[in-house]
């Protein structure tokens, strides 16, 4: 098989035989996906006979089934199909079709990536294309899609396979493109699983600690009050003040990616802030009221004090629901009287989302809070914002220095016009 897989070629007897045909197996892994990343690897399921760095890196996509949401009822359609005999016959016969050259007027790969590498990509892309866009008409921007899909599935393999077999940690590959369409731009490509797990936390913690070493030349400057007095074996080591990371950047989040809060968001940029505008035209539904209060709560939780602080949210709605609302709401404003918090709203139609502070950041969210997916009540996701799983959004921080200019935050209209100056 490792043969076949290699050269589509196996031998019976004296004979050497040649054949075309895809390979895949399915099945469920044994634990979760933070426990394998943790503790194994993503092919500890297979048998053992099959764990062997050569055969492996001859797979050319690792497919994420747990990212494949569980089929329902609901999930098959009610009206015509196409039987399987009929699509399987157009299948075979795309199978003749060969579009993996189709690649290159997209992306240059990185040179670190093995032959192996280029031609899993390639044919998973070429596979993709059949499937989805028959007739071959697709947009960049779709195109793109399966490359980052195609990457990121062949990565998923490679990443398993410097953890079975040391020998493909000497020539480890970098997983980014040149976007050929975009005016050269680099993708730097990683599996969601990683990311959402932050599977590179540990090397950032020891970098951490490097920085609290101190150079050989403080050193010998305090060594003579170290030897003159000896530190009590009760005092507690403090720990140093992490400085938190408030500049200018743009952050992008994956659909289906987890460990994405509130917090981590927005913390650190509203710690100081005495005034704050949300302005997010969709706090409408039960589930974008809750939003707001859980970013409300955040707060609450992460700032040493909430006295004095201002909310001021603009928003929209239906001219018919507005009283419901304003019912949601002014319950909301009752509540936050008791933490000192001064809340107060106002319906404006807009369409922009954005949250400034009276201390000179304006962050803009794509999405607003509701950067969520569905999730269930009676999950854990319900509960824990790092449980549930993201839509596909961006964050923008930027800095107006509206405090140094006297900025009013209760009118939106200073704060529209020192964005467009």
């Amino acid at each position: 098989m490792q043969n076949y897989l290699a050269n589509k070629s196996f031998n019976r007897g004296k004979g050497t035989h040649e054949a075309s045909a895809s390979m895949a197996f399915v099945g469920n892994t044994k634990h979760t996906v933070p426990y394998m990343l943790k503790n194994s690897h993503l092919f500890e399921s297979i048998p053992t006979s099959f764990i062997k760095g050569a055969f492996l890196d001859r797979i050319h996509l690792y497919n994420p089934g747990w990212e494949i949401r569980t089929l329902k009822k609901n999930s098959f359609s009610k009206g015509y199909g196409l039987i399987t005999d009929y699509i399987a016959a157009v299948l075979h016969e795309l199978r003749n079709l060969d579009l993996t050259d189709k690649l290159k007027d997209y992306a240059k790969f990185d040179g670190s990536l093995s032959e192996r590498d280029h031609l899993a990509i390639r044919k998973t892309f070429s596979g993709m294309v059949k499937l989805l866009y028959p007739d071959g008409n697709m947009t960049d921007q779709e195109a793109y899609e399966l490359i980052d899909f195609a990457a990121e599935s062949r990565k998923r393999v490679k990443d398993q396979l410097y953890l079975i077999d040391e020998t493909f940690r000497n020539e480890p590959a970098i997983f980014k493109y040149e976007l050929l369409k975009q005016h050269g731009e680099i993708k730097t490509v990683d599996t969601l699983e990683r990311i959402s797990n932050n599977i590179d936390e540990v090397v950032e913690e020891t970098s951490d600690e490097a920085e609290e070493t101190p150079s050989t030349e403080e050193s010998n400057d305090n060594s003579t009050s170290a030897n003159n007095t000896e530190p009590s074996a009760e005092t507690p080591k403090p720990k140093r003040k992490r400085i938190s990371d408030t500049r200018q950047k743009t952050l992008s989040f994956r659909m289906g990616q987890t460990g994405v809060t509130y917090e981590k968001l927005f913390a650190p940029y509203l710690a100081n802030a005495k005034e704050i505008v949300v302005e997010d035209p969709y706090i409408r539904a039960p589930w974008q009221v809750k939003n707001l209060m859980e970013f409300i709560t955040m707060l609450i939780d992460t700032r040493e004090s909430v006295e004095g602080l201002k909310i001021k949210l603009y928003t929209s709605e239906e001219e018919e629901k507005i009283p419901e609302l304003i019912d949601r709401l002014d319950d909301i404003k009752d509540d936050l009287v008791e933490y000192g918090i001064e809340f107060d709203y106002t319906f404006r139609d807009f369409h922009d989302r954005a949250i400034t502070t009276d201390d000179g950041w304006r962050i803009v969210p794509g999405r607003g809070l509701d950067i969520y997916e569905k999730y269930s009540p009676y999950s854990v996701a319900s509960s824990r914002q790092a449980r549930r799983k993201c839509k596909e959004f961006s964050v923008d921080y930027v800095r107006v220095n509206g405090a140094s200019r006297g900025i009013d935050l209760r009118k939106a209209t200073d704060v529209e016009n020192i964005v467009r100056e």
